[in-house]
């Protein structure tokens, strides 16, 4: 599916004019739900209010940010029913949706035609992952490749490398979520992190540049622990932009913020998005990136 950019975003996505400090294109990473969705048996947090699909529209209005992609959320597992609901309304917004690996190709064709363009493994806080190797992983990667779209991947860092490794022998392309989620004590010399640097110079893997303030650790949002997650998300952004290059990054509020609401607000993650890619052309080229990830 290829979406037609209005003039606004063409204006700034063709001209790249590195003295103009523009909004970005794209937020790559949101969330929309009803308050009274399911929850799936492991689900880590609920929430007790709605974001829905106009409530997040008119906050990307309200700071000039044209697209937005909704991530499957996590606790609702495989109901994914409300995101393409919709997706199928609003042509500005993309998704990645959380499947079961049986999953058939007519009922990922159908995904396709609504606006999901992934499916996400939402894997963090998983004590034995799955197989990614097994008959039914492998059928499942097929159909994403076939499909032109791409593995969205939730998981602590230092769990990543064999993950990684599987994800790039079925050959799909991959996106990487929150940083690769390294070890807060380890930071750029965490495993999965250096798993991600080594997968990227082989060409089919993205990381977001998002959810900075989650970085203490899966279950930080309980309690207020020690460490300074700007800091480790600072040295970290500054890290991938010298060694991976903004195009194989992307930028997400993580807007609604579950678990921290309250605490973060869509200014912050505007302003860390300033931090971590200071020069307004490296930020413009993160809009070129996504823009052709996720809309092209």
């Amino acid at each position: 599916m290829t979406l037609h950019v209005s003039t606004d975003a063409a204006a700034q996505t063709s001209t790249g004019d590195a003295h103009v400090d523009l909004p970005p294109v794209v937020d790559c990473h949101a969330h929309i739900f009803q308050q009274d969705m399911p929850l799936s048996s492991n689900a880590w947090t609920r929430t007790d209010y709605s974001f829905t699909a106009d409530d997040y529209l008119a906050l990307l209005d309200e700071y000039g940010i044209h697209f937005g992609v909704i991530s499957g959320l996590s606790i609702s597992g495989f109901y994914n029913d409300y995101m393409i609901s919709e997706l199928r309304k609003h042509k500005r917004l993309r998704g990645t949706a959380i499947v079961s690996p049986a999953t058939d190709r007519y009922s990922l064709e159908r995904m396709n035609d609504d606006g999901i363009i992934g499916i996400r493994l939402q894997l963090a806080r998983m004590t034995e992952l799955p197989d990614f190797r097994s008959e039914e992983y492998n059928l499942l990667f097929r159909r994403v490749r076939d499909l032109d779209w791409h593995v969205h991947v939730a998981i602590e860092g230092p769990s990543l490398p064999p993950v990684l490794e599987a994800l790039e022998e079925s050959g799909v392309k991959v996106v990487i979520d929150h940083f690769g989620h390294p070890d807060p004590k380890l930071g750029v010399n965490c495993p999965g992190y250096k798993a991600i640097l080594s997968a990227a110079e082989r060409g089919n893997v993205w990381v977001k540049l998002s959810g900075g303030f989650r970085l203490l650790g899966t279950a930080a949002w309980r309690t207020d622990p020690d460490g300074d997650a700007d800091k480790i998300a600072d040295t970290i952004a500054n890290h991938l932009v010298a060694n991976m290059g903004t195009e194989r990054l992307l930028w997400g509020s993580d807007c609604p913020f579950v678990g921290y609401e309250g605490r973060i607000t869509f200014d912050y993650a505007l302003e860390r998005l300033r931090r971590w890619a200071p020069k307004p052309e490296d930020r413009w080229r993160l809009s070129q990136t996504a823009l052709k990830l996720y809309f092209g």
